[in-house]
């Protein structure tokens, strides 16, 4: 029987020379399970689009990078298996869509705005606190928090869209949520936004907590909605409860109990699922036979 091809399309974080120790996990798990592994960082190859072709059974896309996100495309319209599947991977790095997505689905998000002219926000700005995000942008990079219309002033005019979200009060801290297929886990962290921040450029500590009823069922609707079944959420636990002011996909998993092998169950469950596939783009050549 032919061992499953697994591909993973990589990119590693701060100049380090190895993935993360919950992938490093999955790696021996699923070769231990008879697949075979390969590990790609596209930043680091030379690639002829024209010439990539699917030649592993299953894609596992866990970077952001919009080079692996175009190349991610390129397979997907060649029938390629993807996990997550690309558009919805490609609508969760777009902040002003996912926000829409889940507020028609009834998850509870911040009331949010979207311009190219910060002037215009004077009069929403004057009304309740606001927290500015690149529309694409991650691991808090590029957000800017307005308290009142003079600090618009000191934020630089945006080159690139930027989605205007309702600063949510809470205890100044942040619930990370992760999620594995049906599994939920959380965890507590200082919000950067509510003015606590990492030192010496190192991740801010989470500490693992229970998992709330609510924060379950907003956990698994975000899964629904967004189509993907490795991601990430972050709440905040506002005076109203749960709020969703982030999702992304395949997060770090990062101080999740068994990790790994959870992660491992479920791509080893997905390799083998059968399901709908895009038909291939007929190629010229093939189009001229």
């Amino acid at each position: 029987m032919r061992r499953a091809r697994l591909y993973f399309m990589l990119a590693f974080r701060n100049n380090s020379r190895s993935p993360n120790q919950v992938l490093v996990g999955v790696f021996d798990i699923l070769r231990g399970r008879g697949f075979h592994i390969e590990i790609g960082i596209a930043e680091r190859m030379l690639l002829r689009p024209e010439e990539l072709s699917v030649n592993h059974d299953l894609y596992i896309l866990k970077s952001h990078t919009d080079l692996w996100l175009s190349l991610a495309g390129v397979l997907h319209l060649q029938g390629a298996r993807l996990l997550n599947p690309y558009l919805p991977c490609i609508a969760a790095q777009n902040k002003i869509m996912t926000a829409r997505r889940l507020h028609a689905a009834g998850v509870p998000v911040p009331r949010s705005w979207v311009t190219g002219n910060l002037n215009l926000l004077s009069v929403v700005a004057a009304e309740r606190p606001l927290v500015m995000k690149p529309f694409d942008g991650r691991r808090g990079n590029g957000v800017h928090i307005v308290n009142e219309p003079r600090q618009l002033a000191s934020v630089p005019s945006p080159r690139r869209p930027v989605l205007v979200q309702e600063f949510v009060p809470g205890s100044g801290e942040e619930l990370k949520v992760y999620v594995i297929g049906s599994e939920v886990f959380a965890a507590r962290q200082s919000s950067a936004i509510h003015g606590k921040c990492a030192k010496n450029g190192k991740s801010l500590q989470r500490i693992p907590c229970p998992v709330s009823d609510e924060v379950r069922r907003i956990a698994l609707r975000c899964g629904e909605v967004s189509g993907l079944g490795l991601y990430g959420l972050d709440m905040i636990e506002g005076l109203d409860g749960p709020v969703v002011v982030d999702l992304n996909y395949f997060p770090s998993y990062r101080g999740v109990p068994e990790a790994a092998p959870l992660v491992a169950d479920y791509i080893e469950a997905y390799a083998f699922e059968d399901f709908p596939r895009l038909t291939p783009v007929e190629t010229a050549a093939a189009a001229g036979q």
